[in-house]
């Protein structure tokens, strides 16, 4: 099993979740969150200087089965694509145990992804 964490723009939020509906995984969770990249600038407006270094973002997660960390890591890839400095990062990590609270099922059978 692998857990998945993504950033991604809110802007490509919405083609994200779809896509990765489109892939057969439903169960997610995402998170409003700021971060601050590589892009050093400021606006001014009326006189005023403002930071706008920190970029609004959505910071996904969700856990599959090793059969569908390349899916799902493609489909990201995919749905996220701008192109443009900011697009955002795709973590891959282990899980060494996942247990379904409701029926007490273990590792990959807890999981709803097929």
């Amino acid at each position: 099993m692998k857990k998945i964490e993504a950033i991604v723009r809110k802007s490509k939020f919405t083609e994200v979740r779809q896509a990765l509906h489109d892939a057969d995984i439903d169960f997610l969770s995402w998170w409003d969150v700021k971060g601050q990249g590589d892009a050093k600038q400021g606006l001014i407006f009326r006189g005023i200087s403002y930071d706008v270094n920190t970029i609004d973002r959505i910071y996904l997660s969700f856990v599959v089965r090793d059969q569908n960390v390349e899916k799902s890591v493609e489909t990201i890839l995919k749905a996220a694509y701008t192109g443009e400095s900011g697009d955002g990062r795709i973590f891959v990590s282990d899980i060494s145990q996942s247990i379904r609270i409701r029926t007490g099922e273990k590792g990959d059978e807890s999981l709803y992804n097929k």
